[in-house]
Order: structure tokens, then sequence, then C-alpha cells
């Protein structure tokens, strides 16, 4: 948070410095192509990075390649998206900081990771937030959204496109299979550095370990974790099937990542680019979607095929032990202003 709150401190300052006539060391930001600027749209031919956590062959990635080849049509070779999947331009933390900065154009990121600028949005890391997946897309294209968005936009450095549906999450671990809260205890769990979502496990009676993703097959495969969870989608793409024994399908958070953008970038792409590249990133977002929840039951079948044994938990009783997080967490950081936005569509 500190580091972030510096390089937004340099961020102003080398901004200052050009309007009063300064010269810093690099007068044109890396995210704009050569020659342009936020009061001048670009018109000339731009490559753009775009950099994930995601293997090559995640349901995401392909999407997005798809994405970025609708873009490359329809501005006639005016856009370019390089995908950079697999960790390639670096770990999330690595990618927001380059993002934020300018030195990559896009990435992706799910919404609680950006709790390390704006601690509001922990939120998505609340378990079991909507009674339906349609609840969510509901609220995801409503005012949850708009609220989210306004967040992410509030430094005026970063401009969230589109929320891509990674899906719900799913334990998997070597030591049992998971079926109340109480087979939990004990196992050593990887999980994000998110506090809240730290929290989950330590009210579930597991060992939560923070780990890079990038780093979780290794982890896994020489036992410094138990197990890990995540959707269906990258459990399969990352091949945990050869390191896991047991899949539970909790389905404790339901994760969506933001496609997000330099915003002087995109203040710096004509009207007409903008549309295209926003039509096309709603086209990939709805795709995502469909495909997310056809994907599912064919992705179970899957993975027992490749030696897993799946189960079914008990989702009330996990529900139900948990539900004293929401309280603690609205009053000490999330807020009402937000989670009244998301009262609005939680289906309960």
């Amino acid at each position: 948070m500190k580091r972030l709150s510096a390089l937004f401190l340099a961020v102003t300052m080398i901004f200052a410095l050009s309007a009063c006539g300064g010269s810093p060391s690099s007068s044109t930001p890396a995210a704009f192509p050569q020659g342009t600027s936020a009061e001048s749209p670009a018109a000339d031919p731009i490559t753009m990075k775009l950099g994930l956590t995601f293997a090559d062959n995640h349901l995401i990635t392909q999407e997005l390649y798809a994405m970025s080849d609708a873009v490359k049509e329809r501005t006639n070779g005016g856009i370019t998206i390089e995908i950079y999947a697999d960790s390639l331009l670096g770990k999330e933390t690595e990618m927001y900081e380059q993002l934020y900065m300018g030195t990559i154009d896009m990435a992706l990121e799910t919404i609680a990771f950006q709790s390390t600028t704006h601690p509001e949005l922990t939120i998505e890391d609340l378990p079991y937030m909507f009674a339906t997946r349609e609840d969510g897309y509901a609220a995801l294209d409503g005012g949850y959204g708009a609220k989210i968005d306004e967040i992410i936009a509030s430094d005026g450095q970063i401009r969230n496109l589109g929320y891509m549906e990674l899906g719900y999450r799913h334990m998997t671990n070597n030591v049992r299979p998971i079926n109340v809260p109480a087979d939990m205890s004990g196992i050593k769990f990887r999980t994000t550095t998110s506090d809240l979502r730290l929290a989950v496990f330590e009210a579930l009676g597991a060992q939560p370990i923070s780990m890079s993703f990038s780093e979780v097959f290794t982890g896994l495969q020489q036992k410094v974790i138990d197990g890990q969870e995540s959707p269906l989608s990258t459990i399969d793409s990352s091949s945990f099937a050869e390191v896991q024994k047991y899949l539970s399908l909790t389905g404790h958070f339901w994760t969506n990542e933001c496609l997000l953008i330099n915003e002087p970038l995109w203040q710096s792409l004509s009207p007409e680019w903008q549309t295209i590249l926003q039509e096309e990133v709603d086209a990939c977002e709805t795709r995502i979607r469909e495909k997310n929840v056809i994907s599912d039951e064919e992705l179970i079948a899957k993975l027992e095929s490749e030696g897993m044994q799946v189960n079914e938990v008990d989702k009330a009783a996990f529900s139900e032990l948990l539900q004293p997080l929401y309280k603690e967490w609205e009053g000490k950081v999330i807020g009402s202003e937000l989670m009244d936005a998301y009262r609005t569509y939680s289906g309960y």
C-alpha cells in the first residue's frame, strides 16, 4: 500500500513539473504512442500490452485473444492488443504497479486484489455473497458494479472496462474430502494476501498461507501447502489434478476479474476507438459468462477422469458459520455505502 502511494505521488509530481515547464526524465508516458497525448487522440497505430496470470489455455485467456482479434479488425489495424498470459509481465502486484505507472497498458486483476489501494474492494472476499449466479450478474451490471467502477477510477490512473467471470471457487487438497466446516481443520490452504480471505479460512479452522498464484503448483508439488482454492477452469488449466487428490465443491467465493486499462492511455484514444474497444470488451464478458455456465459440468467430469475425487458439501453450514464476518468487515473496512449497493442485488 505504501509502495503504491509513493508511486502515485511520483506520478503526480511528474505531471506537476510538466505543467510548470519542468523536464522529467521521460516526458512521454510509456503507454502513449509517439506524438500523442490525452489532449491529442491517437491516430497512428498503437500496440497495447495486456498482462494476466492465467495459463494460455484458460477460458478467459482464449476469449481475450478473440477480443484482441476483433478490435484489430474493427480498427483496421489501428489497435493491436498483445496478450501476455501466465504471469509473463509479472505477478499480480507487479502488473498492477506497472499499469498504474503506464509501463503496461492493460491488466486483468480480481476485484478483491485491488483492495491494496482501495480497501473497500475486499468486499469480493465475503463468502457466499449471492444467492445465484444471476444475482451476481445483475449486481455487476447494475449499481453495485457501477460503484466498484467509481472506486477504481477515483485516483484518475486506472479505468475498469468490464468484469470477466472467473467463477465459483472450490477447494482442492491432499488430506481429506471437505464435507462440513470441521473437515477444514489443520489443512494448509494457499490463499491470497487479502486479510478477509485469510479470516475466512481461519474461521473454518484451516491454516491459510499467502502465496502468489504463479507459485501454487510448485508449492503443492513440494507439499509446502496441502491445498488451494480456485474456479474449475483454473483447476483444469493449471493441471492441479496432477498434484491434488480431492476436489470439494464448496463454491465459497464468486470471483470476477476486472479488465483494467491505464486511464491516460484510454483518454489518448479517439472516441471511435474507445467505442470499439468497449463494445468488444462487453462482448467478451458475455461470451465468458455463457461458456462458464456450460463448462462447469464438463470440467467436473474431466477432472474426475483425471483421478480427482469430487464431492458436494454442506454449503448452508459453511455460510452460517461465516455470517459474522459480514457485520465485522462492513464496520471496519468495507463501509455501509458499498455494502448497501451489494445488498440490493444479493438475492437473499
